[in-house]
């Protein structure tokens, strides 16, 4: 992996899409409210079905971000964490490959460099546990959708997600999409005042990578576009 946090002008898009990662270290500089608000501007000229834009997002620092951490852990550390489920399927019901496979090689990739052994459910436990602290990173976000909107909208959700990603990345910065946060939909709405009608899609840390920390040196693998695609006509 490149240097994450080398100073440069910013990045192309063909960069920023290339070196974009699920940064799971972040250091604790600052990203300002400017930046943030720039970088959200960009990611809302991606594309909605007739221009609806069903993107929500709150975002936290300092203080605030502080408070949501705190009420999600304690919460686990109340009732257990097998009392939290999401409102919606992020994975498969039934895996099957070749799915699956993609799924056991970045677990057994992502906690190997971390010293996580093969069950050890102690140690996964506790690094999942660090989704509710963002990760470290400075600035995090929740992301909601209203619950009358149907699957395009999700997919245009999606897109604003990917979109935000790659902006913030082409100004330096990384990011984490982070569906765990899904699983603590009544804690989330009770800390920040989120009605009934939205549903909790995801978190997100921003920030700047912690280029020491062993996790963000995975690189994952992506499958060529001949295991995915077709061409014809050409």
């Amino acid at each position: 992996m490149p240097d994450l946090n080398a100073p440069r002008a910013r990045l192309t898009a063909d960069e920023a899409i290339r070196t974009r990662a699920s940064v799971r270290a972040f250091l604790p500089t600052p990203v300002p409210r400017e930046t943030v608000e720039e970088l959200l501007a960009l990611a809302s000229r991606s594309p909605s079905g007739s221009n609806i834009q069903p993107w929500k997002v709150r975002v936290l620092a300092g203080d605030a971000r502080a408070r949501l951490t705190a009420a999600i852990l304690e919460a686990v550390a109340r009732d257990g964490a097998e009392k939290f489920k999401r409102e919606w399927n992020y994975y498969p019901v039934n895996w099957r490959e070749p799915f699956l496979g993609r799924r056991r090689k970045i677990g057994w990739d992502m906690y190997g460099l971390i010293g996580v052994k093969k069950g050890d459910f102690e140690g996964t436990e506790k690094h999942r546990l660090r989704n509710y602290e963002f990760f470290g990173a400075p600035v995090g976000m929740i992301f909601t959708i209203d619950e009358d909107l149907e699957m395009g909208s999700w997919l245009d959700l999606g897109i604003f997600l990917g979109a935000l990603a790659i902006a913030a990345r082409g100004r330096g910065l990384h990011t984490c999409a982070q569906a765990a946060f899904a699983d603590m939909h009544t804690v989330i709405r009770a800390t920040l005042g989120i009605p009934q009608n939205e549903i909790i899609v995801c978190g997100f840390a921003l920030g700047h990578a912690d280029a020491d920390a062993p996790i963000n040196r995975l690189v994952t693998e992506r499958a060529p576009p001949s295991e995915f695609a077709t061409f014809d006509g050409f």
